[in-house]
């Protein structure tokens, strides 16, 4: 029998969900600007803030945080997982650094 192509993914959607995870990690990621480079748009949330009267705010510095749902039963492979989802999509290495915070919700 052939299937369409929609149909082909429910198939396999539907085997997927088959399988048994025990565990699963929620990682908080933290993506920044290094130090050593310019951050533009933190200069202009900090003399915005100036502009509002926050006289005391002296630096402001922008970056991303990002969440991910990792289905593993062991920690040390979420934890490889998501040092590599950064390296490869989420942080550029030339430019920015990351931090990766692991925490178990079930």
């Amino acid at each position: 029998m052939k299937r369409s192509g929609n149909e082909r993914g429910v198939f396999f959607t539907i085997l997927k969900r088959k399988k048994k995870i025990i565990m699963a990690y929620k990682a908080k990621i933290r993506v920044t600007l290094r130090q050593s480079i310019l951050d533009v748009q933190g200069k202009a949330v900090q003399h915005a803030l100036e502009n509002l009267g926050y006289a005391s705010v002296d630096k402001a510095r922008i970056g991303k945080y990002i969440e991910v749902r990792i289905n593993e039963d062991d920690g040390a492979q979420a934890e490889r997982i998501s040092d590599e989802i950064c390296r490869k999509l989420l942080a550029n290495p030339v430019m920015e650094d990351y931090s990766v915070e692991l925490e178990k919700i079930n």
